[in-house]
């Protein structure tokens, strides 16, 4: 306005980008100011002064004034030049000679020629740049456009396919202050002394960090420990001891153990991990609403409420960690619920994918999605920064003008890579077939070999278990682009694509993260634990010091070895699969490595040893998950030292066992029929049993006719062989689903054996009185009498002590016999006094033993009162022990009150004959 003062901050205006619109989709951005000046009454002399000459010839078109004018610097820009994947045809011609020109601002420059796209994709100069101005405003940089052309004969030129980078900002490099330095060491002290909490690097005044990688209990955990081991365990002991057994130490078997033992065990972890943070998400949930909740007396309350579940949180806590102490004995890999590439940033730490694109999007044309404009990639990466460079950058060790700030880079000639690719299972496919299941197989693709896996299909599996490694022997650059799919065999037709999944293996293999073989937790040389890089971790160690040009590695006595300022500590003894112990700085530098992140200016983490999940996507519909897939690639360069042989990952076979559970005796089972003639309530007892998944084999014992006591006597017993693994705790089963399947299904269940005691009758259905299922792994331990035995071994709140067939071999006593009432609740239907013993297929086949009471190893007749004889075949001896059992008191009772009135009578009888006697003397 005229009576507006024109200074800053609002005036002269910003320069800003404008979106410019063609239709509805956008068609590039403008970048202007604008400003409406209001003419005052002593016209146009009050307006501000431009500066500057006007260009008379085409009208008033007047210079930007200073304040709107951008200031603008002498700006480098540093292209690296790698390569081009991909490159699709253009007009049926396929590429042959392709070049990338790059320009910015109006300056640019381009690439070498590459000769011959199909044999090396690669460029022979990696580094060129240009100067350029640019403003100091990182905001109003104008975008670098990458335009890929290939050079046809008679100097014609065609475009393949351009990209723009709309925002240079992770591309420019700021030399680092000498004051921020100072900041950088202390953040980096800091996060040292937050890592101590968890048992980890601690600070030493002489500014060396010292990391301590003793595989103890963290500092942190071990008070927790202390009393947990006080009072819990002792009890325990105590317990044992009174029973007279020897105390179970849990050691895994060394034999028994293999990788997929690590894998179970690190799925708890990654469990465990997801757990904890849906419980701190909660609890921070939890504090937000105590904090809204209003009135300070509603606080107080809410807070003695919230009190007493944290101090059960923090007994669980304990517990569970004691639990961790126990399982901490097997070493574990990490699992990582999404794709390697998301956790590390794409693995662009200094090599950049940029897709190429072709054509333009009209307003027509939306449903073209990006996926299907990209005619290429362009590898490669850029560096801007303002020059001139200060001096301390230029004059460092090993400095290389011509490759500027792409030091160390390695050379881009073609590689020769082993590529072994772990395929561990597949989760929750897609259905392929008409039941609503699919017989998935892997087919790995890499360059020219297609390995297709179709024997070996899993049939009618939406969770198949693959187990399978794959060797492939490829050259980067050509072949970089791993395709794992898994495909729907079918009987008659063309089998089906279920998902896929692309990795970019070149990428990985040049990333300053390592990713061509992780870093296992602890070095091993025997076992399911063995190291598996052709490099061992002192020679990485080294390798990596020396790229980045620090100081070290210095190892010193006592385990321990200094890279830089940091000093790390470590065990320094290994066993060979002997037992005899050898020095090796191996677990030093592998404690290195594990830390890696923590030394300035080179660090960068590391990957593990690992399992990564992938998404499989099929292009027929695109962007909707059909799966995902856990796997994990090795990379291997040829020009090294071969590396073992690949991990057995083979899926576990299930061990075959046989279990025998003898039923003696039942007590108190619940009477169900009534006598004809006499009222009388009996049982007709008999108990069946079976595995869980095999009802079909259910096992019957003979029938105690007409038990009045609820008592049976059976000495009978059942047999039951079963597949089984031992690290799933699962029951393996396979069968047909219907007569017309093809091949048999496999199943997997838990390990439970349910006994039944039912009354038999003779012309109606049988009668079900309860049921008892016991889980093979954990169940509470029998009652040593019937008396002990109650309905509180079944009941989901009383802790009980726990037993597992598969440890204990052969468990007797009694377990109580359960079923619901009319009001939904449980109660006692019976006891059953059995003995089950398991035994592996060999121990079985050694000592035989037959079904029922049959021979080999027969077991004797039970005792049986009499009256579990119809009693039609026996009248006299029923009803003696009709009377006797039920009726004896009441006998007894009758016969004495007899004997009594007889003798009262007797007494009246004779009394007066006696007095008269006595009166007259006689």
């Amino acid at each position: 306005m005229a009576d507006e003062g024109y200074c800053t901050p609002r005036f002269p205006p910003q320069l800003e980008y404008y979106q410019i619109y063609r239709g509805n989709s956008t068609a590039g951005d403008l970048l202007s100011a604008f400003e409406l000046l209001q003419i005052g009454p002593s016209g146009k002399s009050d307006l501000p002064p431009i500066d500057g000459p006007t260009d008379m010839e085409r009208g008033p078109i007047l210079p930007v004034p200073m304040g709107i004018r951008p200031v603008l610097s002498k700006y480098r820009v540093e292209i690296l030049f790698w390569g081009l994947r991909d490159l699709k045809r253009v007009n049926l011609a396929q590429v042959d000679r392709p070049r990338v020109d790059i320009e910015c601002a109006g300056k640019g420059v381009q690439s070498a020629l590459i000769q011959n796209y199909k044999k090396n994709p690669n460029f022979s100069t990696l580094v060129k740049w240009f100067e350029v101005d640019l403003p100091e405003n990182e905001l109003l940089h104008p975008p670098l456009n990458i335009r890929v052309v290939d050079c046809r004969a008679f100097g014609r030129y065609t475009l393949v396919g351009s990209h723009a980078v709309s925002s240079l900002r992770k591309f420019i490099y700021r030399p680092p202050d000498k004051k921020s330095q100072q900041w950088n060491t202390t953040a980096k002290l800091m996060s040292g002394y937050m890592a101590l909490a968890n048992g980890g690097p601690y600070s030493r005044p002489t500014g060396e960090i010292v990391v301590n990688m003793e595989p103890e209990v963290p500092i942190k955990k071990m008070e927790t420990m202390v009393k947990l081991e006080a009072s819990e365990e002792e009890k325990e002991k105590k317990k044992k001891k009174k029973k007279g057994e020897e105390i179970e130490e849990e050691e895994p078997d060394e034999s028994m153990l293999d990788w997929w033992s690590k894998y179970f065990a690190s799925i708890e972890t990654l469990k465990e991990q997801l757990r904890q943070q849906e419980a701190a998400a909660a609890e921070a949930e939890e504090k937000e609403e105590m904090e809204i909740a209003e009135g300070a007396k509603g606080q107080v309350k809410n807070k003695e409420k919230v009190k007493v579940p944290k101090e059960d949180k923090k007994k669980k806590q304990q517990a569970e960690q004691a639990e961790k102490k126990n399982k901490q004995k097997i070493d574990e890999l990490k699992v990582f619920n999404k794709e390697l590439e998301t956790e590390f940033d794409n693995f662009e730490d200094w090599l950049h994918t940029f897709n190429l694109l072709r054509g333009k999007i009209g307003d027509d044309d939306d449903t073209v999605s990006e996926e299907e404009r990209i005619v290429g990639r362009f590898k490669g990466s850029m560096c801007v920064y303002k020059v001139p460079l200060p001096d301390d950058i230029t004059k460092e060790a090993g400095y290389d003008p011509n490759f500027g700030m792409f030091q160390g880079i390695p050379s881009n000639d073609p590689m020769n890579v082993l590529v072994r690719v772990y395929v561990v299972r597949a989760t929750d496919l897609h259905p392929a077939d008409i039941n609503g299941k699919a017989d998935p197989y892997v087919v790995i693709k890499l360059g020219k070999t297609d390995i297709k896996d179709k024997e070996n299909y899993i049939s009618k599996q939406l969770n198949p278990v693959f187990g399978k490694s794959f060797d492939i022997e490829a050259t980067f650059p050509m072949e970089s682009m791993l395709t794992v799919a898994v495909y729907d065999w079918d009987l008659v037709g063309t089998d089906d694509l279920i998902g896929e999944t692309k990795i970019d293996l070149e990428n990985r293999y040049y990333s300053k993260h390592r990713a061509t073989c992780g870093i296992s937790q602890t070095y091993a040389i025997h076992g399911y634990n063995m190291w598996r890089d052709p490099m061992k971790p002192t020679q990485i160690m080294s390798k990596l010091c020396k790229e980045g040009k620090i100081d070290g590695p210095h190892y010193g006595p006592g385990g321990r070895v200094k890279v830089l300022n940091r000093v790390f500590t470590g065990p320094t003894e290994i066993e060979d699969e002997n037992g005899q112990k050898k020095q090796t700085d191996e677990h030093l530098a592998l404690s290195v490595l594990q830390h890696w992140e923590e030394i300035p200016r080179v660090g960068c983490r590391l990957i593990p040893e690992h399992v990564e999940t992938r998404p499989l996507l099929n292009p027929d519909k695109p962007g909707i998950e059909q799966g995902r897939i856990e796997m994990w690639v090795d990379m291997f360069p040829m020009d090294m030292p071969a590396p073992g042989p690949a991990i057995d990952i083979s899926p576990r076979k299930p061990k075959r066992y046989e279990l025998r559970v003898i039923i003696w005796n039942t007590d108190e089972v619940i009477l169900e029929d009534d006598d004809y003639f006499t009222g009388e309530k009996s049982s007709d007892i008999f108990v069946r049993g079976w595995l869980k998944g095999q009802q079909e084999d259910k096992q019957d014992t003979d029938v105690h006719y007409h038990s009045l006591t609820g008592e049976g006597n059976f000495n009978w017993r059942f047999i039951f062989p079963f597949d089984y693994l031992v690290a799933e705790e699962k029951i393996v089963i396979s069968k047909k689903e219907s007569m017309f399947s093809w091949d048999e299904t496999e199943y997997k269940i838990p390990a439970r054996l349910t006994l039944q005691v039912w009354d038999a009758d003779h012309f109606s259905a049988d009668d079900f009185l309860g049921a008892i299922e016991l889980d093979l792994n954990r169940f509470p331990r029998g009652a040593k009498t019937a008396k002990q035995c109650s309905i509180d071994m079944v009941a989901p709140e009383v802790d009980l002590p726990m037993v597992s067939i598969f440890k204990q071999k052969r468990v007797k006593g009694w377990w109580p016999f359960v079923a619901r009432n009319e009001n939904d609740e449980l109660e006692l239907t019976g006891k059953v006094e059995a003995e089950l013993h398991l035994l592996t297929a060999e121990e079985a086949e050694k000592s035989p033993a037959g079904l029922g009471r049959n021979e080999p190893d027969p077991l004797e007749k039970p005792n049986r009162p009499d009256t579990s004889f119809i009693w039609f075949l026996n009248p006299l001896k029923s009803i003696k022990y009709l009377i006797c059992n039920r009726y004896k008191w009441l006998i007894i009772k009758i016969v004495l009150a007899l004997l009594l009135l007889a003798m009262v009578a007797l007494f009246l009888y004779s009394m007066p004959g006696y007095m008269v006697k006595k009166l007259l003397g006689a």
